[in-house]
């Protein structure tokens, strides 16, 4: 295993890979010979020559800020000498640069549900969908009830995907919640829905149905419950008509082509845009190689590296539309009266990633190098066969909600400090570092730390691949075994 690793021949800038970095250590990295002033940590920077103040700290073969104070060779390079360089909006222009060309695929079909309009679903749920938060403890008893009282073979999971919203919005704020739970609703990994409702809230159930568009009506139920004397036992019944009707449902064998993807990471350090990043590129490249689907999102965990996108766009209307994606990102923000650039977080600093470019340029890697197809606003549901790029923040649930709500049966989400959470689809957890992935084995699905251990990339790819179709077919991650999966809305606006 190497200890320490340059990127890109333009850095200069090389990774410390060992926990055992000391001061006064001499090394040779492609015939540059450095020792080291400091002690520097796993994951953090080091100085490949001197770089004066106002100078580029170039990785990944793009600057990641400037140096604020003189910076010798064998230097750590961090918060306390350097600074992002981003700036406001920016002018763009649209310079094609090629992108891969699909490969020959070896496709496998997926074993999975057909639903009603030709979608495939990867899990047959029954789901509990409240239109407002006050009836949350109404869906969570439902479900507690159906769980005590039905045989569930057959059945994947039963849920309540519980939220605070759909009453006291207003404007587009409300319309984010009425169109994100009827991308609920809508979704192919669940085989029954019951939509429950209270009556009096802001999102009716009238005008909720006007807007969930189309729906297999054997397979959703609807109930208001100002409307019946017992709404539990109203809910358990029209629950039990839909398990009945999922028992009959079975996996069969599916075009891989049917299968979407989300690509999502969180807790990002120094090994994000080394290994796990790169990795789910590789995976996401071969997926649409074989006819599938992606979606990346974190929109602005793309500034700084949005031109590697832009210009991977289709054509001139994909580049508008991305351009439009980055800068409408940045007036949300200003709207609030919030800073553009504020992040990374402190988990992503002390993992030793220093700057917002630095951050984006490990994130965009997710997207791999196929031409991206189409840009996608919240909620809407992708329908372009390759890669997507979909309007959503970087906060770890909302963003891999958003993702999902799109039409992604399931998520990759790539991580260096770990996290537990799932979302409302099978969530797979893929740890940046073998210490994360033996630390927490209860969260981790997948190592990707051992492509700095000698694995080859394409190895750990397949690996990654066979992963995938697997838990397509039925394997259960990790937050799936324990239950844990929520939804988590993208709020906009004020509340009343």
């Amino acid at each position: 295993m190497k200890r320490f690793l340059k990127i890109n021949d333009l850095d200069n800038v090389a990774i410390v890979l060992a926990d055992d970095a000391k001061a006064g250590e001499s090394l040779s990295i492609e015939g540059i010979e450095v020792t080291l002033s400091h002690d520097i940590p796993r994951g953090h920077k080091f100085a490949l020559c001197d770089i004066a103040v106002g100078e580029p700290v170039v990785k990944y073969g793009f600057p990641i800020g400037h140096a604020t104070a003189p910076i010798l060779k064998g230097e750590w390079i961090h918060s306390h000498n350097m600074a992002t360089s981003l700036s406001d909006n920016l002018e763009y222009t649209y310079t094609p640069t090629p992108a891969a060309e699909p490969r020959q695929c070896k496709a496998p079909e997926i074993n999975g549900f057909l639903r009603y309009d030709g979608d495939m679903g990867i899990r047959n749920e029954l789901w509990i969908v409240p239109t407002v938060g006050c009836v949350n403890g109404q869906a969570n008893a439902i479900v507690e009830r159906l769980k005590r009282e039905c045989d569930l073979e057959g059945i994947d999971d039963v849920c309540a995907f519980t939220h605070n919203y759909g009453c006291s919005q207003l404007g587009q704020d409300h319309a984010n919640t009425r169109a994100a739970l009827a991308a609920l609703v809508r979704h192919p990994n669940a085989g029954g829905v019951l939509v429950l409702s209270l009556g009096c809230e802001n999102n009716q159930l009238s005008v909720f149905k006007e807007h969930l568009g189309s729906y297999d009506p054997e397979r959703v139920r609807f109930l208001i419950s100002q409307e019946v004397e017992d709404e539990v036992e109203v809910g358990v019944q029209l629950c039990k008509e839909l398990i009945a009707k999922m028992k009959t449902d079975r996996r069969q064998p599916l075009p891989i082509s049917k299968l979407k993807v989300g690509l999502k990471c969180g807790g990002s350090d120094g090994f994000s845009g080394i290994t796990a990043n790169p990795l789910v590129g590789l995976f996401s490249d071969r997926l649409v190689s074989c006819g599938g689907t992606t979606i990346l999102t974190e929109v602005p965990e793309m500034f700084g590296a949005e031109t590697i996108l832009m210009n991977r766009a289709t054509d001139k209307k994909v580049f508008d539309d991305t351009v439009s994606l980055i800068n409408d990102f940045k007036e949300y923000f200003r709207s609030y009266g919030q800073p553009i650039y504020e992040n990374p977080s402190p988990g992503n600093k002390a993992g030793g990633i220093t700057t917002l470019e630095e951050k984006s340029l490990g994130c965009v890697q997710k997207g791999g190098s196929m031409p991206v197809v189409d840009v996608l606003q919240y909620t809407q549901h992708v329908t372009r066969q390759g890669l997507n790029l979909l309007t959503a923040p970087g906060n770890d649930l909302v963003a891999s909600t958003s993702l999902a709500l799109s039409g992604c049966q399931m998520v990759l989400f790539t991580t260096g400090r770990g996290t537990p959470f799932g979302t409302f689809v099978p969530t797979m957890k893929i740890a940046t570092n073998s210490q994360l992935a033996a630390m927490k084995a209860n969260w981790i699905d997948f190592n990707a730390g051992v492509i700095v251990e000698d694995t080859p990339a394409e190895k750990a790819c397949d690996d990654l691949f066979d992963k995938v179709v697997a838990v397509a077919n039925g394997e259960q991650l990790h937050h799936e075994k324990i239950g844990a999966k929520e939804i988590a809305i993208f709020k906009t606006g004020v509340t009343l």
